[in-house]
């Protein structure tokens, strides 16, 4: 039985699929999961399943445990404002499969394919700071929730072993300081973090941003979610020079939202673990198991280079980060 029909299986044993003709459309961006849109009639939702080796060149796999943390973060996010992200409909842990509404991209386009389109909107990016921070502030102090998500596994083999200690064992010269950043997330348990706080995983909703994909929630430093966001502007910024200006507007908007509703730890120390970690994270993306796939060879030295320029200023904050970011332009 192929992947498909197994889950239309599991979906009607849930008496959520009616009888009768199934139409299947795989949706972009299922590295880590099968992820199918399913139409039974006029009815449509999402069908995520993980599965234990990603499809990326390099072998990198993952427990299929992470399907039951992804469930446990949306309903932890859902109570808190049912608008921060999908509803689960129902989840099958045995099979690591859970079941989403579709919602439809006229009124929830994906953040990254905006952009990619030159629609960039730094209000929206200052929500996003707003909104995590508000998700992380909710969580941090919560014994329940640093139990549920206790367990590191899963993170190590999504996050910190991809991102950081294969980079390190491919860069000498900043290998210790890559090493230490790893330690600091492994030790460091201040709040609930969601993983893959990427533009390709949040919509913009007509009431805000829609976070997705939590697979890799984990009890550990928000500062890791802040600087998986702020990444990607940075490297959009180089993508897409024509809106370098408001990209970099947006990185400031969402770190000042962010930091400025910091009140579970000091917001001056996150900014400045949080600056590390994008320079980690910038380097990764270009020699890491998971680079991003739209940098060009030139685009990729730059980055590369800028990365360890980062990673050398352990005093640098976020502040210091995107002023160095802005002078130091070029267009490729």
């Amino acid at each position: 039985m192929d992947a498909a029909q197994e889950m239309v299986d599991a979906l009607r044993a849930l008496g959520l699929a009616r009888p009768g003709p199934v139409l299947i459309h795989p949706l972009e961006g299922g590295v880590s999961s099968d992820v199918l849109m399913m139409f039974f009639g006029s009815d449509a939702v999402v069908v995520k399943r993980s599965i234990p080796k990603l499809r990326v060149k390099a072998d990198w796999r993952a427990p299929l445990a992470r399907s039951a943390s992804e469930v446990a973060w949306l309903r932890f996010v859902g109570s808190l404002d049912a608008r921060l992200v999908p509803a689960v409909l129902a989840e099958i842990p045995e099979k690591h499969l859970f079941v989403m509404p579709f919602l439809d991209p006229a009124t929830h386009p994906v953040w990254k394919s905006e952009m990619a389109a030159g629609r960039v909107n730094p209000a929206f990016a200052g929500q996003v700071g707003r909104d995590l921070a508000r998700i992380h502030g909710a969580a941090a102090g919560r014994a329940d929730l640093a139990e549920t998500f206790g367990d590191i596994t899963g993170f190590m083999a999504l996050r910190i072993d991809p991102f950081l200690l294969y980079t390190a064992d491919r860069h000498a010269d900043v290998a210790a300081r890559l090493r230490d950043l790893a330690q600091g997330l492994e030790t460091r348990k201040t709040t609930l973090v969601q993983g893959d706080i990427s533009p390709k995983n949040i919509l913009m909703g007509p009431d805000g941003p829609v976070f997705l994909d939590a697979e890799c929630a984990v009890w550990g430093d928000g500062a890791f979610d802040l600087a998986f966001c702020l990444t990607h502007l940075l490297l959009k910024s180089i993508w897409l020079p024509d809106h370098w200006g408001a990209l970099l507007e947006s990185f400031e908007l969402l770190s000042g939202a962010y930091l400025a509703a910091v009140v579970w730890e000091d917001a001056d120390a996150v900014s400045v673990r949080a600056a590390a970690l994008v320079g980690a994270l910038l380097l990764a993306r270009v020699d890491g198991k998971s680079p991003a796939g739209y940098l060009d060879e030139p685009a990729e030295h730059l980055v590369r280079a800028r990365a360890k320029v980062i990673l050398g200023h352990e005093d640098w904050d976020l502040a210091h980060l995107v002023r160095y970011w802005r002078a130091e332009r070029v267009v490729l």
